[in-house]
């Protein structure tokens, strides 16, 4: 069994990625967990299953599961204006062909998951910086304020835009919770999950704790160590909601199977989740409509689509899914930023559903996965 989702897997080193770790569950059970390639590019230490990885964007569904849990207790609504809880968004700019003028919208809390509010993911922007250098750490709700002051893209709720929306999210979780925002996951999500090696924050001395992250150099073909830092992290005490955790495959596969099974969430917030959210209008900017909808802070099935999972991607490679259909959780673990086999990991979960349930054709996903990578591939 999974003879060929193995082949897949063990196609990504082919193609540059130094290293992966997969593991898939169904009804609650693993049914696989393989690794490949090497953590070093001398290629003596394999994967051993215990690599702390930073995950970057896969971190938003973390982020997204401990607001709606806030939002089971009544403590906001997705309809309310952010700057009830968050004043300094009361009057926002935007930026326009004619210079900056003042938005006429506010921006709602739906917007914050929808990824339509009008944020960008500029990190070096003028009031960013600012941040840096005046603030402590970049504690999260203190940035948050320097973010209102840049003006936004677009009018709220105009398009959909991929930007820092998760980060003002988790600045949002601080305010009603009354805890820091790292504080909050961790009493609410990881502890009773029993994710100990997980973290939004992680202490300096343990950064040497990561695995080795490895950025793609292009014009070489080769994978070169960049550091451990996640650089989407402004500062020591900055908890990045968009892109900011540390966690591991088993640590992870504890958080997709808590929130499949409903020990995060209501099942109705769960389908609430990943309902397809976004206008024909604001699908013109979505990068994945083709295939997918998107519902609060995840890829999701659009109506009428032809796939029924869930889930989202790291910019270092680690991809998650949700099957509810299937009762089917996938994770790859990965720590290869600017990576070329980003567009083709998806893949692992189609191959995996083919060969469990006959879904698609072997032989058609080989002939995507080609013509996506373009490459002819050994398999």
């Amino acid at each position: 069994m999974f003879e060929q989702t193995k082949r897949f897997c063990d196609t990504l080193p082919q193609l540059g990625a130094p290293f992966f770790d997969v593991v898939v569950f169904v009804d609650g059970k693993c049914v696989l967990r393989h690794s490949g390639g090497y953590t070093d590019l001398e290629k003596t230490l394999p994967v051993t299953g215990q690599e702390r990885y930073n995950i970057y964007s896969c971190s938003k569904a973390i982020t997204c599961t401990a607001a709606m849990q806030l939002w089971e207790k009544g403590l906001f609504s997705l309809e309310d204006p952010l700057a009830k809880y968050m004043p300094e968004f009361a009057e926002m700019t935007v930026k326009t062909e004619d210079g900056i003028r003042p938005a006429e919208k506010q921006i709602l809390i739906r917007h914050l998951f929808e990824m339509t509010a009008g944020f960008s993911y500029a990190l070096r922007s003028p009031q960013l910086v600012k941040a840096r250098e005046e603030t402590d750490g970049c504690p999260t709700r203190e940035v948050m304020r320097y973010l209102a002051l840049e003006p936004l893209l677009f009018e709220p709720g105009d398009r959909w835009n991929y930007s820092l929306c998760h980060d003002v999210l988790a600045a949002l979780v601080e305010v009603l919770s009354g805890q820091r925002f790292e504080d909050y996951v961790h009493d609410h999500i990881f502890v009773p999950l029993g994710m100990d090696r997980s973290t939004f924050v992680l202490p300096e001395a343990e950064r040497e704790s990561l695995v080795t992250q490895y950025r793609f150099n292009e014009e070489k073909r080769i994978a070169e160590p960049c550091g451990k830092q996640c650089v989407y992290m402004f500062g020591s005490r900055y908890a990045s909601g968009g892109a900011g955790c540390v966690s591991t495959v088993d640590d992870y596969m504890k958080f997709l199977e808590g929130l499949r099974t409903g020990k995060l969430l209501k099942p109705e917030t769960v389908k609430l989740m990943h309902t397809d959210r976004l206008t024909e209008h604001q699908k013109r900017t979505y990068t994945a409509a083709v295939n997918y909808g998107y519902g609060l802070g995840q890829r999701c099935p659009k109506e009428g689509g032809k796939f029924v999972n869930f889930g989202w991607g790291g910019a270092a490679g680690a991809y998650h899914t949700i099957d509810p259909e299937c009762n089917m959780s996938v994770y790859m673990g990965m720590h290869l930023l600017n990576s070329p086999v980003q567009g083709i990991r998806g893949m692992v979960y189609r191959f995996a559903r083919a060969e469990l349930f006959g879904t698609e054709s072997i032989e058609a996903l080989w002939q995507e996965v080609e013509k996506v990578s373009g490459y002819k591939l050994t398999y």
